[in-house]
């Protein structure tokens, strides 16, 4: 059971990461197309950004507005009776998803990063359904 519970929790880490990596594409796109990251004006210069920087900065968005919904999953799982084995894989699942997700953006594969998002979607929902499932 702990050893299920800890890739919960080891998966809210890694999503809490990808966060913050999900902004390396952009930021690489900011610099290679502009003179350098303007921390005076970020948003700014964030705003002028085409192709794949700015698909590269829409899925750091993307990673960003993910985020609650799979913590609170997490949350919900963690409290459920007992730890499931579908949870866990529900969780790394997310994860695959989320950075297939931040790859297919910036590759500009709509239709699959569509289908990607959703897959991430429905297993920050399996988590919230844990106590049926895991009672």
């Amino acid at each position: 059971m702990e050893d299920r519970m800890s890739i919960l929790i080891w998966s809210l880490l890694c999503a809490a990461l990808l966060v913050i990596l999900s902004k390396a594409p952009a930021m690489f796109f900011i610099n290679r197309e502009t003179t350098g990251y303007d921390n005076h004006h970020p948003r700014e210069q964030q705003a002028q950004m085409k192709g794949a920087g700015a698909r590269a900065l829409a899925a750091h968005q993307n990673t960003i507005e993910s985020f609650p919904l799979f913590a609170a999953g997490i949350l919900v799982a963690e409290l459920a009776a007992e730890a499931h084995l579908l949870s866990a894989t529900l969780a790394v699942a997310f994860i695959v998803a989320r950075v297939l997700y931040i790859v297919c953006y910036v590759k500009d594969m709509a239709t699959l990063r569509s289908l990607v998002w959703a897959a991430g979607y429905l297993c920050s929902i399996g988590l919230i359904l844990a106590p049926w499932y895991a009672g």
